[in-house]
């Protein structure tokens, strides 16, 4: 099928009814890409809200975009919509509201103002020995230590009440369909206005019919299980209950991970609730770089040394990226000791990291220490740019701009991206391998300059993973590639290339461009700046083994307060300045 760039279709908000037509179009949306994922009640309910008045469509939408599931009608007041009980009949026809739902006494203190509940509840204020004046938390407290009535209607707690209460019942429909389009349920309706006005802009990815999240209804209710446990984890309840409900793995790599994320963050709670068995069943089964290690740290903990040993060496072997190795490194000698053996230290990153320059600048203070270290260090011809994170990973994303934004499948399905869905999974460099080599042949024949700086100017603001606009500038972009080598940024890029996920972040704090220096002399240096107390963390470590390996220019600057000058003292140099203007005087 032919695929064409898709801007997205925000509507205006000129439009007093902007929020539906943005509904509407991810009905439409989905409707079209995703029919086949559908029940056929959810068809229905697609025509049935197709046919209903516009008033009545409206406030439904105003409902979804809200937060909850509960409403005051008081609160449902709009101008465009005009009679909210007329709008509200069809939709408590098709049984999408509830106009006398049971409420939890947790709900009403959650809906009610505190004068309404003196109102409500005012039996129950004086059978706990409330003064009438006492506040909305301290009222809850005293009511909440006696279990009240079972949930019910307001006008079952309140007879008097002088507002009405409805729940929206398709919220986890309307949530079925966000998911759908975004792919995710992190991203919500103000994507469209943020859109609109102008707060953010997507690169225009070509997609057809075919492009789109998930592939069968049972991936879409496998994310939507995962994210209810989440949310129910969220809210207090316990790993040991949760924990049984958790669906088997799926085939589904991107779902299998969310998984592994969520057995991983069951298994902290379990580890910190003191239920270190439970924690070793969950990060066994997580089985992720994180959950691995955590796993041998409980074991170790629990003295079971010969275990975790085993496990050390079963993971060494199965090649883990370099964080993981760094950790295992770390446990192996403990655990080697613990057991009686010998064990050579082979911790790389720690000697190599020793290797980088390191001293102590004492400055006044205190102060942003980065912005500190980059005024104390700069020269007029050797600035100094606090980029941490954000200058080798910019020149990145806008010499690579094509390959991140290639519409492969699975890649792109929504007109809202800020990259791509599988920037992170395993494949996404093999399936991309030719446009990548297309990018590094730049930096060999020298046209990546050219095109780097042509990339900034036509993607000006576009949403990147990996450039942040308001860092990289035209005058910082531009002097640093007329003084960081093309042998040192391909070196750099292959190494992002190598893990995405873990090594964009640990670079360092500052850079100090030498555009002035002399031939066969550095004209940069990196500077990782740490303040009082502070140390390298692990991924700042493994970046300056790297940069230590290939002979590049970095730093660790470690800030130290001046001591704070006595009062003695400042008088002394009050007097001493003021006697050397009457001397200029003279």
């Amino acid at each position: 099928m032919n695929s064409a760039p898709v801007a997205p279709a925000t509507a205006s908000l000129d439009d007093p009814f902007y929020y539906l037509t943005n509904f509407r179009y991810v009905v439409s949306w989905v409707n079209a890409r995703h029919h086949d994922l559908l029940s056929a009640t959810e068809r229905d309910a697609i025509g049935h809200f197709e046919t209903l008045p516009q008033a009545s469509q409206a406030l439904l939408v105003r409902m979804v975009m809200r937060k909850g599931e509960l409403f005051r009608l008081d609160k449902l007041s709009y101008a465009e919509i005009g009679d909210t009980e007329q709008a509200l009949v069809p939709l408590v026809a098709l049984g999408w509201v509830d106009r006398a739902p049971q409420l939890t006494s947790r709900e009403l203190f959650r809906l009610l103002r505190l004068s309404e509940l003196r109102q409500a509840l005012a039996d129950e204020i004086a059978n706990a020995g409330l003064a009438r004046n006492s506040t909305k938390a301290a009222l809850q407290a005293a009511v909440e230590e006696k279990p009240l009535q079972a949930p019910a209607p307001l006008q079952q707690w309140w007879p008097a009440a002088t507002t009405q209460v409805v729940r929206l019942t398709v919220m986890a429909f309307c949530d079925r369909l966000r998911l759908m389009f975004f792919g995710n349920l992190r991203q919500d309706w103000a994507e469209f206005v943020l859109t609109e006005l102008g707060l953010q802009r997507f690169e225009q990815v070509p997609l057809t019919a075919e492009s789109r999240a998930f592939q069968s209804r049972e991936e879409v209710t496998t994310y939507l299980t995962l994210h209810r446990l989440r949310e129910r984890l969220d809210d207090g309840e316990l790993p040991q209950t949760l924990s049984t409900q958790v669906l088997p793995a799926s085939s589904n790599r991107w779902l299998a991970s969310r998984r592994a994320r969520l057995l991983l963050t069951m298994g902290r709670e379990a580890e910190r609730g003191g239920d270190s068995e439970l924690a070793l069943t969950l990060y066994a089964d997580a089985n992720n770089s994180d959950a691995r290690i955590r796993r041998l740290r409980v074991l170790e903990r629990l003295g079971r040394y010969s275990d975790a040993y085993k496990l050390t060496i079963s993971a060494l072997d199965a090649q883990p990226h370099e964080g993981e190795i760094q950790a295992l490194m770390r446990l192996l000698p403990r655990l080697a000791r613990k057991l009686g053996q010998k064990v050579e230290r082979s911790d790389r990153a720690e000697q190599q990291a020793a290797q980088a320059l390191t001293y102590v600048l004492h400055l006044p203070g205190p102060q942003p220490v980065e912005r500190a270290v980059a005024e104390a260090l700069a020269t007029p011809t050797a600035p100094v740019y606090y980029v941490e994170n954000s200058l080798l990973t910019g020149l990145f994303g806008l010499l690579f701009w094509p390959v991140i934004f290639k519409p492969l499948p699975g890649a792109f399905f929504h007109p809202f991206h800020s990259g791509p869905a599988d920037l992170y999974r395993e494949d996404f460099v093999p399936q991309r391998q030719a446009d990548i080599n297309a990018c590094l042949a730049q930096l060999d024949d020298g046209r990546y300059k050219e095109t780097i700086l042509r990339t900034w100017h036509a993607k000006q603001g576009i949403a990147s993973p990996f450039v942040h606009w308001g860092i990289v500038s035209e005058e910082l972009l531009a002097l640093a590639l007329k003084c960081l080598p093309p042998a040192h940024l391909r070196a750099c890029f292959m190494r992002l290339l190598d893990d995405l996920k873990h090594n964009r972040a640990g670079l360092p704090d500052l850079i100090q461009l030498m555009p002035d220096a002399p031939p066969r002399e550095p004209r940069y240096k990196m500077i990782e700046v740490k303040g009082p107390g502070d140390r390298l963390q692990d991924n700042q470590r493994r970046w300056i083994d790297f940069f230590c390996r290939h002979s590049m220019p970095v730093e660790v600057c470690h800030v130290r307060w001046q001591p704070a000058p006595e009062p003695e003292e400042i008088k002394k140099e009050e007097s001493k300045q003021k006697k050397s203007k009457q001397e200029d005087a003279e």
